[in-house]
C-alpha cells in the first residue's frame, strides 16, 4: 500500500483528521489491509478481544447483541469512514457484540498498542473517542435494549405478539341443531357463556348462537322459543386459526360486523374468542371505532367519529404494529364508514333501479390508506335494459353519488382534485361501458390510458353486488392475456421513476422550493414498488389489489417477484413505516401532513436501510427493463 494513499483516505475519518502529519504518517505506515466477504462474522459477540481497531474502507457492516432471551438486538449499521471494534479492543473480558458484513467489505487494521498510544497523547483523539463514539453507542444499545423491556406488555404490542389460541376460550358449549331455542338459552346462562356453537347431524359446525341472536331474532320479534334453535343461528361461520395473532381476529370481526369468531387448528374446532377477550388483551381496540361508526344513524352523528379515526394510527404504531398492519385496519374501519355512508343515501334516495357496486380506487383500493386522503372511488352499476331505464339509473346514481361525495366531506374525506369520483359522470356508469373504458386502455395505450390504468385496474368492491366488480376484473385479466404491447406501455412508464439515489449511493435530493433538501416518500420510495408489482400482476392475471397480497400471489408465478419477494416485503414495510411515522408526527405538531423527508434527519440504521431500499428498486427497474426490452421505447 501506498503510505500516501492511506493518509489521504484518514484524513477525512475522524478521529484521525484531528492527528498532525507526524502522526498520521505514522499510522499510515503501520496500518495493514483485510477483506471481508459479504456474512462474514468478523467479531464474535463473547468471542475473544479484538487486537485491531477497524477503519472501513468500503462496503459496511452490521453490529448487534444477542440478548438473553435470544432476541437480536440491532445497535448500528456502520459504512464507509466509519471504525469498529474500540470497544473490545479496551476491554479485558472479550468481544460485548457481534460484528457481520453486510456486504463485501475492505478495512484497515490499527493495532491495538498504536491505538493505545494515541489515546494516551492526543487529548482530541481520546475525546472523539469517549465523548462521540462509545457514549452514543452505549447509550443506543440500552435505550432500545430497555424499550423492549418497557412496551413487551403493553396492549399494543400484545395485539400483534399473541397467539389467537394463547387467549381463547377452549371449552367450546356447543349444541344439536334440534334443540329449542329456550334450551339453547338455558344452556347458555347455565354456563355463563355468551355464544353457543351449533353442531349439525354430523356433529360438525353448522352455525352459532350468541347473546345478540336471542335478543334480536327471538326476544325484539316475539319468536316462539320451542323453535329448533338452527333457525335464529348466525351463518356463515367466520373461523381464525389458532396460530394466528390476535391482530386478525380484530380484523375479521370488524370486516363481517361480529363479535364471535370459531378457534380452528389443524382443521378442527379449539375454541372461541370474543371481541371482549380483545379488548381486555388490548385495553382500546379499533372494534371500538368500527362500533361507533356502526350506532350513528345521520351524517353528522358520523363526521365525529371518523374525525378520531386518525388516533388509531398512534394506537398501532408503538412497538409490535408493521406499516401492513396499520394500513389494514385503517383500511376495515375506512370501508365499514364508506358502507354506512352509503347505506344512508338509499335510505335517502330509495331503492336503487338497477344492482350496482361502489368500488375503491388507489391506495384505498390497494388497502393501503393510513391518513384520511382524497376520495378515490367510482361506480358500476348493471346493464340498462331500454332507454327509459338507462335514463332513471342514471339520474338516480348520480344523485346518489353526489350526496355521498358530500357525506364523506363531511367526514374529512376531500374530493380527488383530478376528479376521480362517482360523482363525475364519466366514472358513474354501467357494466357495459367499464368493459369499454378497460378494452380501449389496454388496446390504445396512450399516456392517459397508462396513467388512468394506474388508478383504476387497482380498483376493489366496497359494497353492493360485488359479481358487478367480480365482472370487470374477469374481463380485465382477459384482455390482458398475452397484451405484450400495453404491459411494455406501463413498464416504461414505470422505469422513468427512478429512486432518489446516486452513483455514489447519495440521496437526491428536492434543489429549491418549499421541500429543499428533501425527497418524496410516496413519490419515489413506494410508488415505483407499487408500481413494478402491479406490473407483474397484471401480466400474470393475478386479482388480488394489495401489493403484499400480489407479492405473495406471484410467487412461483413471476420469476422477479420469486426471486426478491422477501427483499421487496421488507423495503416496502420499511418505506410505509417511515412515511406513517413522519405524518403521524406531523399531525400532532398541529401541521397537515405530507410525504417529504430530510434524510439527514434519519438515523445510521435508518439511512443504511433506506439507501438498500432504493437500490433495491433500482435493482427491480434493470430486471423490468431486461424483461420488456423489445417494448420499451
Amino acid at each position: 500500500m501506498l503510505v500516501e494513499d492511506v493518509m489521504d483516505f484518514l484524513r477525512q475519518v475522524p478521529p484521525f483528521q484531528f492527528l498532525d502529519g507526524k502522526d498520521l504518517k505514522a499510522i499510515a505506515g503501520k496500518v495493514s489491509l483485510e477483506f471481508y466477504p459479504k456474512d462474514a462474522l468478523i467479531l464474535r459477540q463473547k468471542g475473544p478481544a479484538s487486537l485491531y481497531l477497524r477503519i472501513i474502507k468500503k462496503g459496511g457492516v452490521k453490529v448487534y447483541r444477542i440478548s438473553d432471551s435470544g432476541e437480536e438486538v440491532l445497535i448500528d449499521y456502520r459504512g464507509e469512514g466509519d471504525v469498529f471494534g474500540l470497544l473490545s479492543l479496551m476491554g479485558e473480558d472479550g468481544q460485548k457484540s457481534n460484528v457481520v458484513a453486510v456486504e463485501d467489505t475492505i478495512c484497515y487494521l490499527v493495532k491495538k498498542d498504536d491505538v493505545m498510544k494515541l489515546i494516551e497523547t492526543n487529548p482530541l483523539f481520546t475525546e472523539y473517542f469517549f465523548k462521540s463514539h462509545m457514549t452514543r453507542y452505549i447509550d443506543k444499545t440500552y435505550d432500545e435494549m430497555h424499550g423492549r423491556n418497557v412496551l413487551a406488555g403493553s396492549g399494543d404490542k400484545l395485539l400483534f405478539t399473541t397467539r389467537v389460541e394463547e387467549i381463547a376460550a377452549r371449552e367450546v358449549a356447543t349444541a344439536t341443531e334440534d334443540v329449542s331455542i329456550q334450551e339453547a338459552a338455558m344452556l347458555m346462562t347455565a354456563r355463563k357463556i355468551s355464544s353457543l356453537v351449533i353442531l349439525d347431524g354430523n356433529g360438525l359446525p353448522a352455525g352459532i348462537v350468541t347473546d345478540r341472536d336471542l335478543r334480536e331474532k327471538v326476544v325484539a320479534r316475539g319468536r316462539d322459543v320451542d323453535e329448533p334453535v338452527k333457525n335464529v343461528m348466525s351463518l356463515p361461520l367466520v373461523r381464525v386459526d389458532s396460530k394466528d395473532f390476535c391482530f386478525e381476529a380484530v380484523l375479521k370481526m370488524i370486516k363481517y360486523n361480529i363479535h364471535h369468531l370459531l378457534v380452528i387448528r389443524d382443521g378442527e374446532l379449539q375454541g372461541v374468542i370474543t371481541n371482549h377477550d380483545l379488548m381486555i388483551l388490548q385495553g382500546t381496540s379499533p372494534l371500538s371505532f368500527a362500533k361507533d361508526i356502526e350506532n350513528q344513524i345521520t351524517v353528522e352523528g358520523l363526521a365525529p367519529v371518523a374525525g378520531k379515526i386518525n388516533n388509531i394510527v398512534g394506537l398501532l404504531l408503538k412497538d409490535g404494529a408493521k406499516a401492513s398492519s396499520i394500513a389494514k385496519v385503517i383500511s376495515e374501519i375506512n370501508d365499514r364508514l364508506v358502507r354506512k355512508v352509503l347505506g344512508m343515501a338509499e335510505r335517502k334516495f330509495g331503492r336503487p333501479p338497477l344492482p350496482y357496486c361502489w368500488i375503491a380506487l388507489g391506495s384505498e383500493g390497494r388497502k393501503e390508506q393510513t391518513f384520511k386522503t382524497d376520495q378515490d372511488n367510482a361506480l358500476i352499476y348493471a346493464d340498462p335494459q331500454g332507454e327509459n331505464e338507462a335514463l332513471e339509473a342514471g339520474e338516480y346514481f348520480r344523485q346518489f353519488a353526489v350526496f355521498v361525495r358530500e357525506a364523506l366531506l363531511k367526514c374529512c374525506f376531500p374530493p380527488c382534485p383530478a376528479g376521480f369520483m362517482a360523482s363525475n359522470p364519466e366514472w358513474n356508469q354501467p357494466l357495459r361501458t367499464w368493459k369499454k373504458y378497460f378494452t380501449d386502455w389496454v388496446s390504445t395505450p396512450t399516456a392517459e390510458a397508462v396513467l388512468k390504468s394506474l388508478i383504476f385496474f387497482d380498483f376493489r368492491p366496497i359494497y353492493g353486488d360485488m359479481a358487478l366488480a367480480g365482472q370487470l376484473r374477469d374481463h380485465l385479466v382477459s384482455i390482458l392475456q398475452d397484451e405484450m404491447v400495453f404491459l411494455g406501455f406501463l413498464a416504461n412508464k414505470i422505469i422513468r421513476n427512478r429512486p432518489p439515489i446516486g452513483f455514489m449511493k447519495s440521496f437526491v435530493v428536492e434543489k429549491s422550493g418549499e421541500h429543499k433538501d428533501e425527497l418524496n416518500l410516496k413519490l419515489k420510495g413506494i410508488a415505483p414498488i407499487v408500481d413494478a408489482v402491479r406490473l407483474f400482476a397484471l401480466e400474470k392475471g393475478v386479482a388480488e389489489t394489495s401489493t403484499l397480497e400480489r407479492m405473495e400471489a406471484l410467487r412461483g408465478k413471476h420469476t422477479i417477484v420469486e426471486e426478491y419477494a422477501e427483499e421487496l416485503e421488507h423495503a416496502f414495510e420499511f418505506i410505509m413505516l417511515l412515511r406513517i411515522t413522519h405524518q403521524y408526527g406531523q399531525i400532532k405538531a398541529g401541521k397537515q401532513p405530507d410525504n417529504f423527508i430530510n434524510p439527514d434527519n434519519l438515523s445510521n440504521l435508518q439511512k443504511k436501510t433506506i439507501k438498500d431500499a432504493f437500490s433495491l428498486i433500482s435493482r427491480i427497474q434493470d430486471l423490468i427493463i431486461e424483461r420488456y426490452k423489445a417494448l420499451i421505447l
